[in-house]
């Protein structure tokens, strides 16, 4: 009988020779193996972690019991940082690194509004973080942080008096030693941001955007979010040779001249896929150098096929991912505050884009937990 002839025996040959290859290779699963394993993992809970670099991470997320809080329970806060409400007319930091502000305006968009329901939207995401594996840090538990609320407008109406109260609210954090993470918002918020962050000497900038948003005043203001960082070099708080502007593209190309003559840096999305972001990475490391800089991310940065809730996307951007890298090659610098803005959930019914500032907003803080401006000594 041939050996082909019989397929039982065929089978029977082809599995002792797997075995022996498993077995050889060290790859057999014996019951020595799983009997430690039953011993170190049998009976613990998910807090139980024997990893130390994992461990401080789960010691500050599980009780003893073995129970965490559930990400869809309790008050909504952006990344579910304590709540610290803080009263204008006697404000009180307590001790304070960073600051979580919500920023409910966009008087100043020249297209689609709706960015005024970003701070919420970014509220009720749930399940971000705690632990940034890339990072190797889990911020909201490492800095001293909190959600202080939203800026007190003493108007919905007046675009001039709203941009007053923001530029009184963030001198007011600043003066307190804190540092100043927000989410909008429309893009004009981050120049009256700046106007405190940069009051005793101009900042550099990371500006993550499709837009250059150095724009000149037009239909009677100054104050739209086509123009923050124009006005914000004008008023001597913004270094213009130390801001990288990356991801930019679009139809209003026309209106940046103001970036190029003032020497920021400017990368277009087109060039992004041939630089590779480990390049641009470099870039704006050079760029922005040791001294403080300010990181401002608008969400039509993405793709709209990622970020479709915004008021004026721009097909032909980068991906989540990739924004992703970038962000995280930027740990070390010297960030002395940051921002999210123009997320429109009403454009998204499936709440990607409210989902991706939220994920881009715990990037921030985390840089933030290496940033030398942030961890000083108080």
């Amino acid at each position: 009988m041939q050996f082909g002839e019989n397929p039982a025996l065929m089978i029977h040959v082809i599995k002792v020779i797997v075995e022996g290859n498993r077995k050889a290779d060290g790859l057999a699963f014996d019951e020595k193996k799983l009997k430690a394993l039953r011993k170190r993992y049998g009976e613990s809970h998910g807090g139980n972690v024997h990893d130390p670099k994992f461990a401080r991470v789960a010691a500050k997320i599980f009780s003893a019991s073995g129970t965490r809080a559930a990400p869809y329970s309790g008050v909504p806060t952006f990344l579910s940082a304590p709540h610290l409400p803080v009263d204008k007319d006697n404000p009180d930091f307590a001790d304070l690194q960073v600051a979580l502000v919500g920023v409910p305006m966009d008087l100043g968009v020249t297209n689609r509004p709706g960015a005024r329901f970003g701070p919420r939207a970014l509220r009720a995401i749930e399940r971000i973080g705690p632990y940034n594996h890339v990072l190797d840090c889990a911020p909201v538990h490492e800095l001293r942080v909190a959600d202080i609320g939203d800026v007190p407008f003493r108007s919905r109406y007046s675009l001039e008096m709203c941009h007053q109260d923001i530029e009184a609210w963030y001198r007011m954090i600043v003066d307190a030693g804190v540092v100043p993470l927000s989410v909008g918002g429309d893009h004009s918020i981050s120049g009256s941001i700046l106007k405190a962050v940069g009051r005793d000497k101009p900042v550099g900038m990371i500006h993550i955007d499709a837009h250059c948003d150095t724009g000149g005043p037009f239909d009677y203001s100054k104050f739209h979010h086509g123009g923050p960082f124009r006005n914000a070099v004008l008023d001597g708080v913004l270094d213009p040779e130390r801001t990288i502007q990356i991801g930019i593209r679009g139809a209003a190309e026309y209106l940046w001249e103001f970036s190029h003559d003032s020497g920021m840096t400017v990368i277009h999305a087109e060039e992004m896929p041939a630089l590779g972001i480990k390049t641009i990475v470099e870039r704006a490391r050079e760029v922005v150098g040791e001294g403080p800089c300010y990181l401002s991310f608008d969400i039509d940065s993405l793709d709209p096929a990622f970020a479709p809730g915004t008021g004026t996307p721009e097909i032909g951007g980068p991906s989540t991912r990739e924004i992703l890298e970038l962000l995280r090659g930027l740990k070390g610098l010297n960030i002395c505050g940051g921002d999210v803005v123009e997320v429109a959930p009403q454009y998204d019914a499936t709440t990607n884009t409210a989902q991706a500032g939220a994920q881009v907003l715990f990037e921030i803080l985390g840089l933030m937990a290496f940033s030398p401006f942030v961890t000083r000594s108080k």
